[in-house]
């Protein structure tokens, strides 16, 4: 369960966000919507532990029953998806997913096993050793959330990931993440201007 509680954020010449709260169930996803300079991406900042020095900020981030928001960022364990896929180009597409998985799976062996099972699921079984440049559009969206997801996050943020895929990828794209975080069974925070990205039933706060 994540809970955000009466958080607040402003520079010092103006206020961008005013007591908001909510709560997103695992496997829930709830969406943030609101015209640009709004603060969507502001607040998704604050929730990783990335707000710059110039925000200040009130409230409380609870993850699991856990507070998070007086923690650093690798221990929030809050993983995020951004409009670039940002894969590491100089290395291929098996050895950036590995680089995600947790310490606890130990061994050479093990972690291939994971990596490749991953890629299987994804309908990207052999992709292991492609150069992310030959990959398409939709396959570099693909691995990143595969990648996200590899890193076992308590929670996923989706920053406008839908965006730069063209309307036909973008469906596909869309039913693919559903799938994977309905697998993962974990709460999920959308920022998306596309009415069309909000799931079926999915919450949304407007800014």
């Amino acid at each position: 369960m994540l809970c955000v509680q009466n958080c607040s954020i402003a520079t010092a010449s103006r206020a961008l966000i005013h007591a908001m709260n909510f709560t997103v169930a695992p496997g829930e996803v709830l969406t943030l919507m609101g015209p640009s300079g709004a603060g969507k991406s502001t607040f998704l900042s604050w929730m990783i532990g990335a707000l710059p020095a110039e925000f200040t900020v009130t409230g409380e981030l609870w993850l699991n029953q856990q507070r998070r928001d007086t923690l650093p960022t690798e221990r929030r364990n809050i993983g995020i998806l951004f409009q670039d896929a940002l894969l590491f180009d100089h290395l291929n597409v098996g050895q950036n997913l590995l680089m995600a998985l947790p310490a606890a799976i130990k061994g050479c062996e093990q972690r291939q096993h994971h990596m490749e099972q991953a890629l299987e699921n994804a309908q990207l079984a052999g992709y292991s050793r492609r150069d992310p440049a030959t990959l398409s559009g939709g396959e570099r969206a693909r691995i990143s959330v595969l990648r996200a997801l590899l890193a076992k996050p308590e929670a996923l943020l989706l920053d406008e990931p839908f965006s730069r895929l063209d309307q036909t990828l973008r469906e596909q794209f869309r039913q693919f993440v559903w799938q994977q975080i309905e697998l993962q069974a974990i709460p999920v925070v959308l920022v998306t201007h596309d009415p069309q990205d909000i799931p079926t039933g999915g919450n949304i706060v407007t800014l």
